[in-house]
């Protein structure tokens, strides 16, 4: 348990002004308690109150053996649960929750306790979350090598004729056989038209002479994330194919090369935007240019044009911007990068040359 993290929520919660918190997402309870509960489709309740201490909802069926500090409150799957959630909340006036939590919980809650306004609480947490701590930086360090030395296995591993299908059941192997504990999102492992599609699903597609790979992949490490896209060429690369490559790697480059504590994040997005933009790319280029990330591949916050939060020591996202030409190929780069005190340190090492697969 952290108790640091719980007095800092405490003083969020009195600027806020909210009396209480109902923390739901696990990843955020593992956050402030150091323990990872997988709660499926019953209620996991970490209420924490501005002037008392929490308390913890937990279903009999979870194992809990720990001693935090502060009164759990056990039920069962038959017990009126929200009720007994709800009487803790008689005085609240102000009820902050989590933005994903069901509405099958919620509901029966604000039924209980008229008395209240409910609001979105959860970006207290998730604002937290976005600074890693020294302990949290190496970890993400330590992922992101794991990253890289998958990345220089899957390069070897292309050859003609195997699947994307092939390629990712691969990719599993090598996090394992470099202290991963398996994938933090589904690989995507695009072969020529594919990579045009930002969110492909690997099939059987085998891959063929001529072909651009996007391959986008990470894994987790003692509950940290890590991600990276890379970009091959098989056997040959095209005059426009190589033309896409150096853009995005420009507009790659130009985002990473303005990042330090106080620049916006949209501001981040536009240096990369800017490049693609003017090249006449700009609609291929369909997505953010990055999402934050560590216990969850994607954490709360964007670099966006809808994010002027400027960015802070601590804060780790990715930078990764692509164009995709449909019915052609895609191309996409993408490195993780922790913001430091003078500017920014990237976390992916494998290279970003252009690299034509023999």
């Amino acid at each position: 348990m952290n108790n640091e993290r719980l007095t800092t929520l405490q003083t969020a919660l009195k600027k806020a002004k909210m009396d209480v918190l109902l923390i739901s997402d696990p990843h955020s309870i593992e956050y402030l308690l150091g323990k990872m509960i997988h709660p499926g489709e019953r209620m996991l309740v970490l209420a924490v109150f501005q002037k008392q201490a929490p308390v913890f909802f937990l279903n009999h069926l979870f194992n809990v053996p720990e001693d935090f500090g502060f009164e759990k409150v056990w039920f069962y799957d038959t017990d009126d649960y929200t009720g007994m959630l709800a009487s803790y909340l008689d005085q609240a006036s102000v009820i902050g929750v989590d933005k994903n939590w069901p509405a099958r919980f919620l509901l029966p809650i604000m039924a209980n306790v008229p008395q209240a306004h409910f609001v979105n609480g959860s970006y207290l947490v998730d604002e937290m979350r976005m600074v890693k701590d020294e302990a949290e930086r190496q970890l993400m360090r330590e992922a992101s090598l794991i990253n890289d030395q998958a990345m220089a296995d899957m390069r070897q591993a292309f050859e003609e004729g195997i699947t994307e299908n092939e390629m990712a059941a691969k990719l599993l192997e090598f996090y394992k056989a470099h202290g991963g504990e398996g994938y933090s999102f589904d690989p995507i492992v695009g072969y020529g038209p594919n990579g045009a599609d930002g969110h492909h699903g690997c099939d059987q597609t085998p891959l063929k002479p001529g072909d651009s790979i996007v391959v986008d992949m990470g894994c987790m490490y003692q509950g940290y994330c890590s991600d990276m896209t890379r970009t091959f060429f098989y056997k040959s690369v095209t005059p426009k194919q190589r033309e896409v490559y150096d853009l995005v790697l420009q507009a790659n480059l130009a985002a990473e090369a303005i990042i330090k504590p106080g620049v916006r994040l949209c501001d981040i997005d536009k240096a990369a935007r800017d490049v693609i933009t003017k090249a006449g790319y700009g609609p291929m280029f369909n997505h953010r240019t990055g999402h934050f990330i560590g216990k969850e591949v994607h954490e709360y916050g964007d670099v966006s044009s809808a994010f002027d939060m400027p960015v802070r020591a601590g804060m780790i996202f990715s930078i990764e911007p692509g164009i995709y030409i449909e019915g052609e190929f895609g191309v996409r780069i993408e490195d993780l990068v922790l913001v430091t005190e003078d500017g920014c340190e990237i976390l992916n090492h494998y290279p970003k040359d252009l690299i034509v697969i023999e």
